[in-house]
């Protein structure tokens, strides 16, 4: 059996304990917050056999194989590194930190001690992602020439969203996602990127249109946000046709056309339970391996996101306290 610790008991928690409760060989071995009736309570829902009021405790069981760090942005530098220097391997919700000077250290203090660190950046992890590689690499499409990705829910009124103080914004949250997608499939060339924000006024952004410009020519075209809804869909157009994604933080269908003909279709797996238990798997073969990083997910694609996303905010002045100005 494979044991989680989760640190931070808020929604994105209920959903890893919800998806782990239909895992075989997975488990929730304890959960700890701030409160120990919240952690209590989230114990009881789950059948979880740990509850601690301290994220010190949590950390010093030694029956945890995994921490998953699920607190707000504006934290998991802190109890990332509070893992890691207890020793365990640890897996921290996306973004990964607040900005890219926090995911180097981080990333070097695990490197230092052998920790394994991952970010659950989900995406990079399902089966169907690495469908889409394939299916760009069999020529079907063409030569792939435009990249577009949107993912947008409305949700202004939550306090991780607007509050500066918990590194809030539609980029961190949302934006992390479809700047991951064109990554995935156009690389790392880009020459020239344009974009233009939504600031709210606290100071955070709630929507983002991007534009990223390749050597080779190609180009992305993102959209991310807080303010509405949409089809979270993606799209890679190619000379001779396009592939289309049905939700690009999830993937759940892909559809390929060939001069505007649908001529392929691939679901998401029978067997899959939300999605969240690929990340947790990939966590278990890498541990087990005697790795520290994902190669799904390498350390040196962690920071450089951070990097891109720090750029970005730089440009529209959104700062977070954990900023160092």
């Amino acid at each position: 059996m494979f044991k989680l610790g989760i640190i931070g008991a808020g929604w994105i928690a209920d959903k890893m304990a919800a998806t782990l409760a239909h895992a075989e060989d997975y488990c929730i071995h304890a959960i700890a917050s701030r409160s120990f009736e919240k952690a209590e309570a989230f114990a009881q829902k789950w059948g979880i056999s740990k509850a601690y009021g301290s994220y010190e405790d949590l950390v010093k069981d030694e029956n945890i194989d995994l921490v998953y760090v699920a607190t707000p942005h504006s934290h998991h530098y802190e109890h990332a590194l509070l893992a890691i220097r207890n020793n365990k391997p640890v897996l921290v919700e996306k973004a990964f930190t607040a900005n890219a000077q926090e995911a180097e250290q981080l990333i070097n203090e695990a490197r230092s001690r052998n920790v394994f660190i991952a970010e659950a950046i989900w995406t990079r992890y399902m089966p169907l992602s690495k469908k889409v590689k394939e299916i760009m690499d069999s020529g079907i499409i063409g030569i792939p020439r435009i990249l577009t990705a949107t993912l947008c829910y409305s949700m202004e009124q939550k306090k991780r969203i607007v509050v500066p103080e918990l590194c809030g914004g539609a980029l961190l949250d949302l934006g992390v996602y479809t700047l991951n997608f064109a990554r995935m499939y156009f690389g790392t060339d880009i020459v020239r990127t344009v974009s233009n924000p939504i600031i709210s006024p606290s100071g955070v952004d709630m929507h983002e249109s991007i534009s990223l410009t390749y050597t080779n020519g190609r180009m992305a075209n993102l959209q991310s946000g807080a303010l509405c809804l949409n089809d979270r869909q993606g799209i890679i157009s190619g000379t001779e046709g396009y592939i289309r994604i049905d939700n690009v933080n999830c993937p759940e269908l892909i559809e390929v056309y060939r001069n505007y003909e649908l001529v392929e279709t691939y679901r998401k797996p029978d067997d899959m339970i939300t999605g969240y238990e690929y990340q947790v798997m990939e966590c278990r073969r890498c541990i087990e391996c005697g790795l520290i990083e994902s190669p799904m997910m390498p350390h040196a694609e962690i920071i450089d996101i951070m990097k891109q996303m720090d750029a970005l905010r730089k440009e529209w002045g959104v700062i977070y306290p954990n900023d160092k100005i």
